[in-house]
Formats: C-alpha cells, structure tokens, sequence
C-alpha cells in the first residue's frame, strides 16, 4: 500500500511540475509581447474643448469622447466611493487581483448560471488601456499579469484617477466629470449620493441602464449601488433611504454641442479659427480652454434687433405660404412632431391649422419632449386672430401675389405654419414666416479689435452660412469715407469744394455716367456735404482728382480689400467685401488711426493651463514685477501701427456725425447720444448698409437676398439698415454716459459755412458749422471747385490747373 501511494504521490509530482512548467511556459509567452504599461505615466486622453465668453459662460464643448479630466484630489469622497462599491470594493487592500472577489464570482455563476465578472479597477486600467475587449484565457491572462505590474509602479489613488476618467459611461461622455455633466448638468461636487450611485451604475453597460430607455432597470440598478455603500460603510441608513426614494434625475444634456443662446454663428466662427490654427484632432481631443470675446448681453440685443428688421421688411411683401402640410385625421401631434422647426428662434412654435374661418383659425401646437425626446402625450391648441395675421392677407398662390379677404383664404387645414405666442392673450398666437431677406452684423471695440457681437443671419438652424465673415457684398456708398479720408489724409480738407454735376468717363469703348441716388446734382458742394448727402458724382470727382490708385492703397490699408481694382466705379463701394471688414475698416477712424486686428478668440489655454495664443499683443512694461517699491504703476504699451493720422480720423469721424445728424441717416437725430456712421445702397436697391459707431463700439450691418436681387424701391440704407442700428445701440447704451469723440491736440474748430466752407462770424446764421482743420490749413479765401476748370477770386475768373490747385494747398489755405 505504501508503495502505491508513493507511485501516485510521483506520478501527481510530475504531473504538477508539468503542469507548472506549462503554466510558466504558457505565462512566459503571453508576458513576451506584452504591452509597456509605463506608458500610463504619460496618459493624456482626449479631452473636451471648452469655448466660454467673455463673462466665462459656457458656450460650447468639442469632443470625440466627452470628457473632462479631474484630478484624483478633485474627486469628491462620495463619487469614490460609490465606484468602489460597484466596481471593487476591496481596491485599496488587493494586489491588483481581488483573490477572495474572483472565488465569489466562480461560486455564484457555477450556483447560478450567470456570467458575473470579477476584475478590479486595475484589471478594468490595463484592459481599457493596453489591450482588447476580446473574450479570451489569454487576454485575461494578459489582464492579469498587466494588473501586478501596475500596481507595482503606480499609486492605489493614481490607477483609480486613470479610471474614472477613461470609463465610458454612455450618453457619449468618458469620465465621471463629463457624465455628470451629460446626464445631470452639474459638477462632480453636486452631484448627490443618488446621482453619483447612478454613474456608478453604469460602467459595465450603460445602455442597459439608459435613464429613459430602461428607467426601471435604471434605478433598480442605482439602488444596489446605494445598498453596497451603505454595507460598506460610506453612508448611513437615513442617507440610503433618502437615495434609494429620490427620482433618477437624470435630464441630459442638449444634442447640439452650443448652450450660449443666439451665439451660434458666433461659435461655429470660432470652431473654424480654432481648426485653422491647430487641426481637426486638437480642437475635439486637445482639451483647450477658450475665452471668447463675445459679450452675451450685446449678443442677444444685436439678435433681437437684427431678427427685428428683417422681418418687418419681410411681412411687407406679403405671405408665402406655409411650410410644409400633414394630415390631421387623428393624433395629429405625431406627424407635426417630425416637422423641423427653428431650434435658435424659441419665441416661434411649429403648429398646424385644425379649422381656418373668416375671423380667425385654429391650431395643434407642436407636442413638448420628455427628457428622452419622446413627445408628451398631451394636445395643446391655441387661436390666430384676423388681425394677427392681415399682412398674410397679401399672400402668393403659383408665384403671383394675391388678396384675400379672410384667414381662410390663406391657410387650410393641415397646413403647418409658424407661430408666436401673444402676451395679451394666453392661447392667443401671432402668424409668422422666416424671412426670405436675409442680412448679418457685427460690434466691435474700435479700440481692440475684440468682436463683442456677431449676427450671421436671421437663423443659424435655417442656414449656417455666417453672412457677417462669408458673404461677398457690394457696401456702396457706406465705403466713401474711406475715399474722403484718403483725401483729407492728403491734403484736402472737409470744406474743399467739389463740383456735383452730371460726369461722362470714357473707357475704352465704354461709357460711364454714375447718377446720385435721387438723380439730381447740387452744383459746387463741400466734401462735408457731399459725405453727409452721399453725393456720387461728387465722390467720383474726388477720386478722380486725387486718383484711384491713392484710394485703392487706403482701402487695402483700411482692410477692406485685400487688392482692390483700381477702377472709378470701385470708389463708389461696387467692389464686394464682408460686414467683418468694414467693421474693422471703421474702427480705424474711430479709435484715431490705430490698426486694428480683428478677433473673435482672447485666450486660448492648453489643457494644463499653460497660455498658447493671446489677442492683446500690447507690451507691459514692470508688469512683472514681485513687489511695489514705490515705482510707477505699469504701463501697456500700444505697439500698433499709425495708419491714418488722427487729426484725418477725427475730421471724417466729425463729418460722419453730420450723416448722423441731418444726413442720409437722420434718423439718429435724436437717438439721444454721440454717433457718427456713413449708409450704403447698392445700384437696384440690392443692399442696404449702415456701419456706424461711439467712440467705444462700432457696429456694421447689412440686409439684403442671398441672391442679389432688387429689394424695391428706397430700399435704402437710412431706411432699412439705420433703424435696426438705432433700436440696437439705444439698448446697448442704457445707463452709459454719453461720451464725445476726442479732439486731437492742435486741431482748430473754426465756423465756416457748410455749403461754401469760407469763413463766416459764428453767428452768422442756420448754415454756420464749427469745422475741424489741420494746423497750417483753414477755410478759403479762394473760391475754388474740383472739378471746374475754373476758380474764382473775388469773382474773377482764372484758369487752375492741377498742379496749381496743389500749389495753393501747400500755401497753408486747404485744397480749395
């Protein structure tokens, strides 16, 4: 007997050192092509990029994996601990495998069927990281050896920091901090013990524990994470109970990737600087932090006021139709549902037309969403008035436009439409249709270049085509005074006179004779009036006096052309540029001269904080000072180049506000505060401008079709573009003080007459102006007309030529 138990006892000692030679041949093999685990100390995943505005509101977030990287330190106890609790509760005491965790699984899938897993946070590490999901003995093996080996050379705290913020948890976000954000729109530190239980819940599958797909199962499941935190300690029975009662909570976060309302032409702006400077893959996995310079308030009012104008010019060409029609016989709701409406214009609502009568018609309005996107089961219905929709009376049926005399000769059943809420009337709703005029606008700080507001068109969720940076127009006649202040930068003055009255120009075989706007001409006129009347004929003759090529440079100075054409038409604004350039181009007169660069972006910071891009270019010199001893206060210093002399730039800036005052954009007589700006038309009425400024916001707006056509006659840029100007700057001025633009040192305000621009008494009557002149210039005391091939001297005609005219000015009286 002994005999035999020594032959097994042999033949199981060979067996087993077989086996273990097996094993560690088997072991030896997996660990030789195993991955470098050292290359977790330089984990840096992707991570969501960040655009906030200039007050540091949320405006929009780029990633492909949503996530934001928080520090283990950062991570509230409660947060770890629910993980722990769901995950691997014994993680701070196991070697990187839970020996007692993995018996227990074996147990209960054997007694059970199941399949249970049994890896810890470790294993979860090198899986996520190093290797593959696939079910395979090797990769576990793999797995395994992975998890020793990180926790040989890794912190406990370190690993499970790696962990929470790889995780995917659904709803497209990675890591705790953007989960928090995805499914409850709060911080890490908000979250309470329910909600962080529910996070916890998810790691395994977390689409089998949608929050409104598999709400049941959801909260079933969140509710085992509560109870194994309290067994283990973490809270106590009041808090569990508490937990364990509470609602799932879960909202979600909107689709779209922008929160700042109104600013999406903005934002997308942004995006594309931002791929333009770094690429694709750093904007959606760098994790950048950008500040904006866009002002939320300023935003929202350029919105309302843009959105404003467009419509009230579009509701004077009458009705469309609508947009689109579904049957109504049932649950209408449903097909209303799948129609799109505006998602950036929330004042209008989609509904469909129930019953249409001769006083009014009755509407299904679109079916508010659960948080799942689902449609509530309720039916809401409201009313349109007749009155609340006459200017629809006017409506186009095949193209041409007829008049009917009730709302049912409008709308019919089925029909869906836009609508906006009445407030006088709860169920009460105005009729609305997206504008078919479209246009954009930009406000800038003259003195920085910062774009504080940026409308793009009347809706982003219409058409992303951004009209302020992208579109192509004609400015007309609001580019004159970049012609003017090439004059008055080289030697004329604002009360040189310019004959206006009718020009033939040869070129070629091609005949142009340009018309002012109204067809007539004033005779001999100040380049004051001429500004101030937008005399064409009189711009064309300054332009062809002092020559296209001279105005052609301070366009390309100004910005507003790269390489303009050096043509006579050009001088009256037929060369396309954007509204951004203009904006930019005014800035230049109203800040004194200064360049400006313009800019949408402040700051851009990479993930670790450090500065990788900064507008403000200024030096400062004893900024970086450790400590006051009694030195001067630093000093920014602007390096920006002169680019128009400041005494030129308060001379056209002080000739704008006559435009302002009792010009072509009168309108701003009485708007109540300092304003200076120049409108525009373009030939046909097919744009009308109106760029205009303080002496601390410029703004520059346009309307017309995306397709030039004619937008009816006195289409004007002081009747279309002035009044949205007005609406906009009276709010964005409430509760400043006035501030008037600045006199440059040494500039002389005499009173002159502004139709001859000779010198009068300062009473001298209605037609006296104080004038801004250079030293060494002043009014006339001779009577000349560019344009004229004579002048006159005390009423004694005599030949001038050019070069004599030039000699004169040189003499110290002005360009007359």
């Amino acid at each position: 007997m002994i005999r035999i138990i020594g032959y097994f006892f042999g033949i199981g000692i060979v067996l087993a050192l077989a086996m273990a030679g097996a094993v560690a041949i088997f072991i030896t093999h997996v660990s030789s092509d195993l991955p470098d685990y050292e290359v977790l100390a330089n984990y840096q995943p992707p991570v969501t990029t960040r655009v906030h505005a200039a007050n540091g509101e949320l405006m929009a977030e780029y990633a492909r994996e949503r996530r934001l990287f928080l520090p283990i330190a950062a991570v509230p106890d409660r947060v770890k601990a629910a993980f722990l609790s769901a995950e691997d509760k014994n993680f701070y005491t196991h070697p990187g495998l839970d020996v007692q965790g993995l018996v227990r699984a074996i147990v209960n899938n054997l007694r059970n069927g199941t399949r249970q897993g049994a890896s810890t946070i470790t294993q979860q590490v090198a899986k996520n990281f190093l290797l593959t999901t696939e079910q395979t003995y090797e990769r576990k093996v793999k797995e395994a050896i992975l998890a020793f080996r990180i926790e040989q050379a890794y912190s406990k705290d370190r690993i499970l920091e790696l962990y929470l913020n790889e995780i995917f948890l659904g709803f497209g976000s990675y890591g705790i901090a953007g989960a928090a954000l995805a499914y409850f729109d709060k911080s890490v530190n908000e979250l309470t013990v329910a909600e962080a239980a529910y996070l916890a819940a998810l790691p395994k599958a977390p689409n089998n524990y949608h929050p409104f797909r598999h709400r049941e199962r959801a909260i079933d499941r969140r509710n085992w994470v509560i109870s194994q935190m309290l067994a283990n300690g973490y809270i106590t029975q009041r808090e569990a109970n508490e937990a364990r009662a509470s609602e799932l909570g879960a909202r979600g976060r909107p689709s779209r990737y922008t929160y700042l309302f109104a600013g999406e032409y903005f934002t997308e702006e942004v995006r594309r600087e931002i791929i333009d400077r770094y690429g694709v893959d750093e904007l959606y996995e760098g994790g950048l932090s950008v500040r904006t310079t866009i002002d939320p308030e300023l935003q929202r009012l350029a919105r309302t006021s843009m959105q404003k104008g467009l419509i009230e010019f579009d509701i004077k060409r009458g009705y469309r139709g609508p947009l689109t029609a579904i049957e109504i016989d049932g649950d209408w709701g449903v097909p209303l549902s799948k129609v799109k409406g505006l998602y950036d214009v929330p004042e209008w609502k989609l509904a469909v037309v129930l019953e249409a009568g001769d006083q009014s018609v009755e509407i299904g309005l679109d079916p508010a969403r659960k948080d799942g996107g689902s449609i509530v089961e309720a039916r809401t219905t409201g009313s349109i008035a007749k009155d609340d929709m006459n200017w629809a009376l006017r409506h186009q049926v095949d193209g041409k436009m007829q008049n009917a005399s009730s709302p049912a000769g409008v709308l019919k059943r089925g029909d869906v439409v836009f609508v906006e809420k009445k407030d006088d009337g709860e169920n009460a709703y105005r009729l609305r249709q997206p504008p078919e005029i479209e246009g954009a606008m930009v406000a800038m700080d003259p003195h920085t270049g910062r774009v504080m507001a940026m409308v793009g068109g009347f809706s982003f969720a219409d058409s992303e085509f951004n009209r302020a940076t992208q579109a192509m127009r004609q400015p007309g006649s609001s580019f004159k005074p970049i012609v003017y202040a090439a004059a008055l930068d080289n030697g004329y003055t604002p009360a040189s006179v310019v004959m206006d009255a009718p020009i033939s120009i040869q070129s070629g075989n091609t005949l142009w004779q340009p018309k002012n706007y109204d067809g007539k001409s004033a005779g001999p006129s100040t380049l004051r009036l001429g500004i101030e009347r937008s005399r064409n004929l009189m711009t064309v003759r300054l332009a062809k006096d002092m020559g296209i090529d001279l105005v052609g440079e301070y366009a390309e100075r100004f910005g507003v052309y790269d390489k303009m054409g050096l043509y006579l038409p050009n001088s009256l604004g037929s060369s396309e540029t954007t509204v951004m350039r203009m904006a930019t181009a005014y800035s230049i007169m109203a800040n004194g001269g200064k360049q400006v660069r313009p800019s949408l972006i402040d700051r851009i910071q990479d993930r670790y904080g450090k500065t990788v891009f900064k507008h403000d270019q200024r030096g400062c010199e004893g900024c970086a000072a450790e400590q006051w001893s009694g030195q001067p206060e630093p000093e920014l210093i602007d390096n920006r180049d002169q680019v128009l002399d400041p005494m030129t730039a308060y001379q056209i800036t002080s000739m704008m506000e006559g435009v302002a005052k009792r010009g072509t954009a009168a309108k701003l007589a009485d708007i109540g505060f300092t304003v200076a700006g120049k409108t525009g038309t373009t030939n046909d009425e097919k744009d009308a401008w109106f760029v205009g400024f303080t002496p601390d916001l410029v703004v520059a707006l346009y309307l017309g079709y995306d397709k030039p056509r004619p937008m009816g006659k006195g289409s004007t840029g002081g009747g279309l573009a002035v009044p949205i100007f007005k609406d906009f700057m009276s709010k964005a001025h409430e509760g400043k003080p006035n501030v008037d633009f600045k006199v440059p040192e040494g500039m002389l305000l005499i009173p002159i007459d502004r139709r001859s621009g000779m010198r009068v008494a300062s009473n001298g009557g209605g037609n006296v102006i104080i004038e801004a002149f250079k030293p060494g210039t002043g009014p006339a005391d001779v009577y000349s007309v560019i344009g004229m091939e004579t002048a006159t001297r005390m009423d004694t005609p005599r030949a001038v030529s050019r070069e004599s005219r030039q000699i004169i000015q040189s003499a110290g009286g002005g360009l007359y």
